[in-house]
């Protein structure tokens, strides 16, 4: 975190519908973060996506007066302030095309966002005690065998408390990724907990101290849920909401996502149905299936993989469509189609006897991983 180059980076930010996509292109544009505001107006004009009221705003840098005096903030309260081009920025969330410029943390210790093993819990705010018991019983589950992965939610009523709470009692790191500055909490009925979570987790969010409320503000840290971990679970959820937006945002990311079945026609069931009944997400009931999708293997973060040591001779064709999965670790159909010239209908047919060697498995999204390597 360097306090010299913290006000550029917070403040521009700041800057009034830039969006971190866009605030990404400006950056690369001038070269690095403090350029942006030695930049003249027609200079900025020409960069793509930035208008002439962005343009204002960054010449006239009244934002950087904001940003300095959230950095007095920061400072006060022991808060750090990860730049997404920093080394020590989570990994996964850099993989986001839209994820923060700036990611604000409070921790009582360090807390590594990039260990292996990290998944996000999100559901209904009116959680039933189907939900409740089945969220406690999975969680509990994958800290008895050894996992230890990071919980991540959103500290919002329902769903999100239960797992934060389940990761707490069973010893494991969680994460509350507020939809608002870190000068309060909201629902303040939650403070407790949040306290708990900053002593043996992490309280983090894009926005700055005296945010406004804003229901798109909680919309908005949903693709930080969705970007910190490698698969979302939706415990329960109505047909719309804001756990629905989370999963969309997670396949999009080209992870995982999971969802709990729940009764046909229960109300707090129906978005979690609807995302198994259209393949956007796997349907899970237990920590044995979290194991088999994320291929963590049984207890103690087995590995299957030492298991399988047998290892099967493939022809020239599925050897080349295994090596485009192998560069990454994953890839989508399209892209597998595009390296190797195959057609799909080859190429799928491919695909179907690695994954029933055991060698790759089929995600959401047509996208394909690797299992083991050969």
């Amino acid at each position: 975190m360097d306090l010299n180059l913290l006000p550029y980076q917070i403040g521009i930010d700041m800057i009034p519908k830039i969006g971190s996509i866009n605030a990404k292109k400006l950056i690369a544009y001038c070269g690095g973060v403090e350029s942006v505001f030695k930049q003249s107006k027609n200079a900025l004009i020409k960069v793509p996506g930035i208008g002439t009221i962005i343009a204002n705003e960054i010449v006239n840098q009244k934002v950087l007066d904001n940003a300095k005096r959230e950095v007095d903030f920061i400072v006060k309260h022991n808060i750090k302030a990860y730049f997404y081009l920093d080394s020590d920025y989570p990994k996964r969330l850099k993989q986001c095309e839209d994820g923060p410029i700036v990611l604000f943390v409070k921790a009582k210790g360090g807390i590594d966002f990039n260990q292996q093993k990290v998944i996000s819990v999100v559901g209904t705010r009116s959680v039933t005690d189907y939900g409740k018991t089945i969220c406690e019983d999975i969680i509990g589950s994958l800290a008895k065998r050894g996992h230890n992965p990071i919980i991540v939610s959103g500290l919002a009523y329902g769903v999100d408390v239960c797992a934060h709470r389940a990761a707490l009692k069973n010893g494991l790191l969680t994460v509350a990724v507020l939809g608002h500055g870190l000068d309060i909490i909201y629902p303040s009925i939650h403070r407790n907990t949040a306290k708990e979570i900053y002593e043996s987790g992490a309280l983090v969010t894009d926005f700055p101290s005296k945010t406004s409320f804003d229901r798109n503000n909680f919309i908005k840290r949903n693709r930080i849920i969705a970007g910190l971990s490698d698969a979302t679970l939706v415990v329960e959820s109505a047909e719309q909401g804001g756990s629905l937006i989370t999963a969309d945002i997670a396949v999009s990311y080209n992870r995982e996502v999971f969802a709990i079945p729940g009764q046909v026609g229960s109300k707090y069931s129906r978005g979690c149905n609807l995302l198994i009944k259209t393949n956007k997400a796997a349907l899970i009931d237990s920590a044995d299936d979290i194991e088999f999708q994320l291929d963590w293997g049984e207890g103690k973060g087995g590995d299957n993989h030492s298991q399988l040591s047998l290892f099967p001779e493939l022809s020239a064709d599925e050897q080349t469509v295994f090596n485009v999965i192998k560069e990454r670790g994953q890839e989508v159909i399209d892209v597998i189609c595009f390296k190797t010239k195959f057609p799909v209908a080859k190429v799928s047919a491919i695909l179907l006897n690695l994954e029933f060697a055991g060698l790759i498995k089929s995600r959401p999204g047509k996208v394909f991983s690797l299992t083991r390597s050969l």
